[in-house]
């Protein structure tokens, strides 16, 4: 099923270039049933020297067998951003929804695990939030980071915006 799950997610989310992959670095077991805590890191590809690391729930082959709906896991995501190295920012957008980092798929079809970044031009820090996108009956449930360039030697690629 993880298989399935992930080459989908995966095919899905080779289509949309330009947004940033993610590298697993932690696998937590949390039962006997095969349910997982996933992290990912994941880094902007437009900002270097961020990486955000993002935790999920992945269930396992017991549990969906157990409770039916085969094809997703749950909304739920942490996320925990941090300089990393020296920040260089590329051509990013700079509007109040930002732009998506990232995306996987967490259902077959329809529910995606996205990270935006936003940025905060009054505060000059980069925000980072973690959500689910469904079609419909969108989920609550988030998660943010934000990362302070105030004092920090930030080179911007295309002159920091006024």
């Amino acid at each position: 099923m993880r298989f399935v799950i992930a080459f989908v997610g995966g095919s899905l989310l080779a289509l949309f270039a330009g947004t940033a992959s993610a590298q697993r670095v932690g696998e937590v077991g949390v039962d006997w049933l095969g349910n997982d805590i996933i992290v990912e890191a994941i880094k902007d590809p437009k900002v270097e020297g961020v990486t955000c690391h993002v935790s999920f729930f992945e269930r396992g082959v017991i549990d969906r067998l157990q409770k039916g709906n085969w094809f997703e896991d749950p909304s739920d995501s942490s996320i925990a951003c941090r300089q990393t190295g020296p920040i260089t920012i590329g051509d990013i957008a700079l509007g109040k929804s930002g732009e998506e980092v990232f995306k996987q798929g967490i259902s077959l079809i329809w529910k995606k695990q996205v990270v935006n970044r936003i940025y905060d031009r009054e505060n000059n820090t980069l925000i980072y939030l973690s959500h689910s996108r469904q079609v419909q009956q969108g989920s609550a449930k988030m998660s943010i980071s934000s990362i302070p360039l105030f004092g920090q030697q930030v080179v911007w690629t295309k002159g920091k915006p006024e």
